[in-house]
C-alpha cells in the first residue's frame, strides 16, 4: 500500500477537534491542503477554529456539533460529512477525558463518564466511519489512546483502561482492515500541554490544585500539542501501527515488554512520592448495613 506524503485534498474528520491534540491536528492538516471536519460538544470554539483555518490555511474547514458518546449524534454528523465532502479519508478519534484520583476515591459514575468518551467514542466512530472507508476501499482510522495504554500507571486507572481498550481495537482492527484496503494506526502521546492535565473542560483531579497538576507535568516533559500533531501526522502518513510521540517515552514502554514486574516497582516508586507530597483522602467508611449484605448469610 502506498504511503501519502501529505493530506493535500483529502478528508478529514476529527472529534475532539476545537482543543489540544485535536485542534492542532485540524490546523495541521488543513495547512497541508485538506478539508478537515472539526467535530466536537463545544461548537463554539470548533466554529471559531474553522474560521480561523478558512482565513488563513491551505485547505477547508467544518464545524460540526458531535456527542463521541452518542451513537446517533456521530451517525448524523458523519453522514453530513459525506453527504457534502463525498468521503472521509481519515477519521482521528480524538475525543478523550480524564479523571485523576486512586479507585478508592472514585464513583461509579467517574467509571462511566470515562468509558463513554475514551471507549464508546473510540467504537462508535469505528462503527459509522469504518463500513464507508469499506465502501470505498482505502481509508485511515487514527485512534487516539496514551502512553498510558501501553504501560503501568498510577491515578488514572479508568483513563488507563480505556486507553488500553482502545489499543487492543485498534491492533486488531489493523489486521483485519488491511483487506478492505483501510489502513488503522493508534496514537500512543506521553504528556502534551493540553486541557486534559488539569482536568479543562473534562473530568475532575480529586482536589488536587492546576498548580499542582502543572508542575507534576513540568517535570516530564511535556510537549506542545503543535510539535505533536507535526510528529504525529508524519508517522500516520508513513503507515505505523503505533505511534509514541515523544519518541524518548517509548523507553517506559519498552520497560513494560522486558520486565512488567520491574516496571509494576518503579511505578509503586512513583506513586509513594506523589502520596508524600498529596496524601490520599481516607475513603469513607462502609455503612453498616451495607457490610452485612456483603457477607451474606
Amino acid at each position: 500500500m502506498a504511503m501519502a506524503s501529505n493530506v493535500s485534498g483529502k478528508c478529514a474528520f476529527v472529534t475532539g477537534g476545537a482543543s489540544g491534540i485535536g485542534a492542532a491536528l485540524a490546523t495541521r492538516m488543513a495547512d497541508q491542503g485538506a478539508e478537515v471536519w472539526i467535530a466536537d460538544r463545544q461548537i463554539g470554539p470548533a466554529e471559531e477554529l474553522a474560521d480561523r483555518l478558512n482565513n488563513g490555511s491551505a485547505g477547508k474547514a467544518h464545524a460540526i456539533e458531535l456527542d463521541a458518546r452518542s451513537y446517533p449524534s456521530f451517525e448524523r454528523a458523519v453522514t453530513e460529512a459525506v453527504r457534502r465532502s463525498g468521503r472521509i479519508d481519515y477519521l482521528f478519534n480524538n475525543a478523550g477525558i480524564g479523571v485523576g484520583g486512586e479507585v478508592d476515591s472514585y464513583a461509579l459514575d467517574d467509571w462511566y463518564d470515562v468509558i463513554d468518551v475514551n471507549l464508546l467514542g473510540v467504537v462508535h466512530g469505528i462503527q459509522a466511519v469504518y463500513p464507508i472507508m469499506i465502501g470505498q476501499h482505502s481509508g485511515h482510522i487514527v485512534n487516539t489512546a496514551s502512553l498510558a495504554g501501553l504501560v503501568t500507571t498510577v491515578g488514572q486507572a479508568s483513563y488507563a483502561a480505556t486507553k488500553h481498550a482502545v489499543v487492543a481495537i485498534s491492533k486488531t482492527l489493523r489486521v483485519e482492515a488491511k483487506r478492505h484496503g483501510v489502513q488503522v494506526s493508534v496514537l500512543c502521546p506521553g504528556v502534551v500541554r493540553t486541557p486534559i492535565l488539569t482536568g479543562g473542560h473534562y473530568g475532575r483531579n480529586d482536589g488536587v490544585s492546576d498548580e499542582q497538576l502543572l508542575s507534576r507535568a513540568e517535570s516530564v516533559r511535556p510537549i506542545s500539542p503543535d510539535v505533536f500533531a507535526d510528529r504525529a501526522l508524519r508517522s500516520v502518513l508513513r503507515g505505523k501501527a503505533i505511534i509514541v510521540v515523544p519518541a524518548w517515552w517509548k523507553a517506559l514502554w519498552y520497560l513494560e515488554r522486558l520486565s512488567p514486574s520491574l516496571s509494576m516497582r518503579a511505578v509503586n516508586v512513583m506513586l509513594h512520592r506523589i502520596r508524600q507530597v498529596d496524601p490520599p483522602s481516607t475513603p469513607p467508611p462502609i455503612a453498616e448495613d451495607a457490610a452485612q449484605d456483603g457477607a451474606g448469610s
